[in-house]
């Protein structure tokens, strides 16, 4: 199964059920009170002329000739290319341009309209058609990969109906929802459900924050409104979960106010400006929690500080975060979406725990950018450490070269370890460099040594550099 993007290639066939299934399907339907039906029609009626449909068209490009990524059918030489594959630097076009439909709704009565990243990504030509069939050329005013979501601009001659856009806050699971957009190129389809979990974290970036429903979403729906029962807009639709490309009842949209956020910021330059802190983070275990000897596994739990970051001198490696301008942080795909949405410059308050006590922190908020990774490991010198299960070596230049971690990192690197060891357990690999053990430093085989024999906590919390990044780990010392 997989995560898929709900945008749609026009297809060359299409199926229909058959009379006989759509009526035992029908039958098979809940019927809803006449007042409820009536209230849900009237407000479809009301938001339809919002909705609209994407259409993205991407030129034919050459494409190398090699096996089965290549379509051959209609070259004379097809069927051997097929099985051998084309000769080396041989291109044929592609048989023609593709286009792609989605869905979007109208922002603004200027004509701002918001759909998908993914919905026009690549395209050479946008084209909306409003929901009475007028069409018109788009400018791509900005996207932001991130959160998957795009402002276009059509000129229309006249003012259009925009949405209201809702608090995706304040909406709670179990509540109605309906979903508007032109699944498999069908305008203007209508599908209900209700919302089925809040703040999903399905993988598409650390800004992205995803109401899931089962109102059912299509090939083609990208882009499209998701609707409270108060006709405004409370996510956008963005992505399904399926085996097959079609709904199985799990869809997922990007929330409202992350919309907000993006769309203002695309419409001022459009670029995304986003906070910053410059930590690395992860999830409180209730291994790791038993480590830092706090009773709730609950935070995000920094691994690392970037230097010169906004963080840099005022966190700690070991600090957890609890609250963020007041917004609890109860896991660590929720502290980046907070600090994402944050305007540059602002000064903002953070609750940490550190050496299990809670700290007021005061940071400014500095610019996003993009990591850096740090490329450096192995050698002789080992230890043995049979409280952990593993042998170590001191990080020379040659071992840095080896495992990649930074100049600036110090250790021990882990050259081999004991099936079944308390550090295989825990998840250390080959090439994992111990930083630190406890609340000592283990820049050399002797400190780790030493760590072990002065460790009094069990499990032992362990930072170790995998490639250039540095989590925390707990170790059972034995």
């Amino acid at each position: 199964m997989s995560i898929r993007k709900s945008s749609l290639l026009l297809p060359s066939t299409s199926s229909w059920m058959g009379a006989g299934a759509l009526g035992a399907a029908m039958l098979a339907t809940t019927v809803l009170p006449a007042m409820a039906d009536e209230a849900l029609a009237d407000l479809v009626e009301t938001v339809s002329p919002s909705v609209v449909t994407i259409i993205a068209k991407q030129d034919a490009t050459p494409k190398q000739a090699q096996g089965q990524d290549f379509n051959f059918e209609g070259h004379p030489f097809g069927e051997f290319f097929e099985r051998f594959g084309g000769p080396e630097g041989f291109n044929m076009p592609q048989r023609g341009p593709s286009q792609g439909l989605g869905s979007g709704f109208v922002l603004d009565e200027a004509g701002y309209i918001v759909t998908n990243h993914h919905v026009v990504d690549n395209a050479t030509e946008v084209t909306v058609r409003l929901s009475d069939d007028r069409t018109f050329q788009a400018e791509v005013i900005g996207t932001d990969p991130l959160t998957d979501i795009a402002v276009l601009k059509i000129d229309a001659g006249e003012d259009l109906q925009a949405v209201e856009m809702g608090d995706s806050d304040v909406i709670r699971v179990g509540e109605d929802v309906v979903a508007i957009g032109n699944p498999f190129g069908l305008n203007a389809t209508v599908t209900t459900g209700i919302v089925s979990a809040k703040g999903r974290n399905i993988s598409e970036g650390p800004y992205a924050e995803f109401i899931q429903t089962d109102a059912a979403i299509n090939k083609g729906n990208s882009g499209g409104p998701l609707f409270n029962m108060e006709g405004e807009v409370i996510g956008v639709n963005s992505a399904i979960y399926s085996p097959s490309g079609g709904s199985v009842g799990l869809g997922f949209a990007v929330t409202s106010n992350i919309v907000d956020h993006i769309t203002a910021d695309l419409l001022d330059d459009g670029e995304v400006s986003r906070g910053w802190l410059g930590v690395s983070i992860q999830n409180v275990s209730p291994e790791l929690a038993a480590a830092l000897g706090i009773d709730v596994a609950t935070g995000a739990l920094v691994s690392d500080v970037v230097p010169d970051s906004p963080a840099d001198g005022v966190l700690q490696q070991g600090d957890v975060i609890l609250t963020f301008n007041d917004d609890a942080v109860e896991s660590s795909n929720e502290l980046p979406v907070l600090v994402g949405t944050t305007k540059v410059g602002t000064d903002s308050t953070l609750t940490v725990l550190r050496n299990g006590k809670e700290e007021q922190i005061k940071l400014t908020i500095g610019q996003h950018q993009a990591a850096s990774a740090a490329t450096d490991s192995v050698a002789e010198d080992k230890f043995e450490g049979t409280k952990l299960g593993v042998i170590v070596a001191p990080l020379t230049e040659s071992a840095r070269a080896e495992v990649g971690v930074a100049e600036s990192v110090d250790g021990v690197v882990v050259t081999d370890l004991q099936p079944e060891s308390p550090a295989a357990k825990a998840g250390l690999q080959r090439g994992d460099v111990i930083v630190r053990l406890g609340n000592l430093d283990t820049v050399s085989p002797d400190a780790l040594k030493e760590a072990l024999e002065s460790e009094k906590t069990d499990p032992a919390l362990v930072l170790i550099n995998r490639g250039g990044n540095q989590i925390f780990v707990a170790v059972e010392i034995v």
